[in-house]
This record gives structure tokens, sequence and C-alpha cells, in this order.
């Protein structure tokens, strides 16, 4: 294996091992782990391990890696914090909470991403405090109607168990599943139906998702069902089968396209890094003067270029590169050069018919 494995490696398990150190502290001792969950808790920190070593992976490509610096440089620019934060602040909200770009795209498409992402949001949040052993209820000494939420092992406030709160809490993940079926009906829809989007989904990246979605969702709401109905009928079952599928949905997250919610928040870095561009100096066309692109970025893409083994360099060309040409020019230049080929060929053809 290569040096980039090995450290990819190694991030891997500093994420697992941090994870582990959390939920030993966390679950005072492991005092507070449910033996029930312990499969789900082993999941969680192979999950641990698969997105620390693919995130590191991914930050050790060049475009990565060199994205990721700059982002963190424009970030924390001098003079330009507050604003910095200011932007991070209204583009989290815009970009990540309410995912307006993809509500202009379509509002089905919009409204489907949004019930997805924030059922699966109030399901891990749920979820895996509990296995961790991080929360838990007991009831209230005196009061068996009465039940009390320890957070870290530190009790915290208490509520009856048939009140609002109550309701609102105990069936927190069946408020998630709706949200998270509804979003894949809608999902499932628009790819049945678009025929652009059903010319280029695949089963492991687009299908396979939301099957996996769904099949967490209605497992755990055939188990409410049972415990709440059916006196517990097929509840072992419903158990055995909910668990697979959350633990196979754990297992397969740092490899398929979940990923990309990891991903998706490295996004910011490239807007500090366009701002940053657009505020500094500009590249200006080597052929025809006009300015096209951020000075910085055009060096830094030249960077890049050479670390992937690409080398468009012109020796002894006023340019030097190809990069430091303008797009226009590089059209004009590109019919130039067919032109002079096209009436080298004609002369050519015309002296030999002579």
């Amino acid at each position: 294996m290569g040096l980039e494995r090995w450290k990819a490696i190694g991030w891997g398990l500093l994420a697992a091992g941090l994870l582990a150190v959390a939920i030993f502290v966390g679950s005072r001792n492991l005092r507070h782990i449910d033996a029930a969950l312990v499969g789900y808790t082993f999941a969680c920190l192979f999950a641990a391990f698969g997105l620390g070593y693919r995130y590191s992976m991914w930050l050790q490509r060049p475009p990565t890696r060199m994205y990721w610096r700059r982002g963190w440089q424009s970030f924390l620019r001098t003079g330009h914090l507050f604003q910095s934060l200011k932007g991070f602040v209204t583009r989290f909200v815009g970009v990540f909470l309410l995912n307006l770009f993809i509500w202009r795209r379509s509002r089905p498409r919009g409204l489907a991403h949004m019930l997805l992402m924030w059922g699966c949001i109030l399901a891990a949040a749920i979820t895996f405090p509990l296995v961790f052993g991080w929360v838990y209820f007991e009831t209230v000494p005196g009061d068996l109607s009465m039940y009390r939420v320890f957070v870290f092992g530190f009790p915290t406030v208490a509520f009856r168990h048939e009140s609002l709160i109550g309701l609102l809490v105990f069936h927190g993940l069946v408020w998630s599943s709706f949200l998270v079926i509804a979003g894949v009906f809608l999902a499932l829809r628009r790819r049945l139906r678009d025929h652009a989007a059903a010319a280029q989904q695949s089963l492991q990246e687009d299908i396979l998702p939301l099957f996996m979605l769904f099949a967490v969702s209605a497992t755990g709401l055939m188990l409410t069902v049972s415990y709440t109905w059916l006196k517990g009928y097929g509840y072992e079952f419903l158990s055995i089968t909910h668990a697979v599928t959350v633990i196979f949905t754990l297992l397969w997250l740092p490899f398929g396209k979940f990923f990309h919610i990891f991903q998706r928040p490295a996004q910011l870095a490239i807007k500090f890094y366009k701002d940053a561009g657009g505020e500094g100096e500009q590249a200006a066309c080597a052929r025809c003067g006009v300015p096209y692109a951020a000075k910085i970025h055009i060096d830094d893409l030249i960077v890049v270029e050479r670390e992937l083994g690409y080398r468009y360099d012109w020796p002894g060309h006023p340019a030097g590169h190809y990069q430091h040409v303008c797009p226009t020019c590089r059209r004009k230049m590109l019919a130039l050069a067919q032109g002079r080929l096209w009436a080298a060929a004609t002369e050519n053809g015309g002296s030999d018919g002579r």
C-alpha cells in the first residue's frame, strides 16, 4: 500500500477511536449502554472508520486538497473574519438547512430532498445518542407516570408519559419515518417519470439508497404497529429485520451515495475561495489583455494540473502556458490553427495537381 492509504487508515482509526472514547465516557463507562443495541454501536464504529478513511483519501486528491487549503485560507483572511462568519451562517442556512439551490431546480425535487434530509437528521439525532448511551430515560421515584431524561448521566427535565412532550419524544422516530417515506415516494416518482433522470440513474447510486431508507423507515414503523396495536405479534422477527436494515445502511454509509452528506459541507470552502479570488488580482489574457479569471485560481489550476501529470506549458510562446489565455482566445486560436492547416493542405493539393 502507498503512503496515502496508510494515512487514510490512520485517520480512520483515529475517527473510530475518538467515537469509542466518546461512547465510553458519555455512557459512564458503558453503564448505560443497551445490550440490545450493541450491534448498532459496532456498526457505527465501523462507519466512523470508513468515513475517516474515505474522507482522508478524498482530501489527498490534488484538486480537493487545493480547494480545502485555499478555502481555509480564504475564510481566515486577515480583516475578513467577521465577513467570513456572516457568509458562513448565510450560506449554511441557505445551502444546507433550506436547500435553496435544489428548490430552484424544481419544487418537487426540493420538497423530496427536504423531507429526506430532515427525516434523516431527526432520526439520527434520536437514534445515535440512545445507541451510545448518552441519553436514556428513567421513571421518577414515587410517580410511575413521569419520566426523567438523563444526558451523559446527568438528570435533566421530567415529563409525563401521556403528555404532548411524551408523545413527541417517544414517537420521534415515527415522525421521522413518515418524513423519509414521503421523500422516498417523491424521489421515486421523479425517477420513474422524468426521462432525463431515468436515463442517467443507476441502481447503486440512485435506487439502492432510496430502497435502504424506505426499508429502515418501514420496518421501524412496523415495530411501532406491533407493540402498539398487535400486542407484540411478530416483534422479534421485525426487530431483527429492522436491525439488519439499519446495520447494513451504516456499513454502506462511507462507500455509497450517502457519503456526499459529509462531502457537501466542503462546498462552502469553494464559495469562500471564489470570494477571495474575486476581490484579489485578476489574470489578464496573454493574447488580448482582457481579465478573464482570478489570478490565484489560474495559478492554482496550473499547479494541480502538473500534480496530475498534465502539462500545457508553451516554451518560447509569449503566454508561457495554455491557462494564461482566455477561453475566447483559445477558440479563436483553434480556428486560426485549423484555417492554416486547411490552407496548407489546399496548397499542397494544388501543387500536386500541377
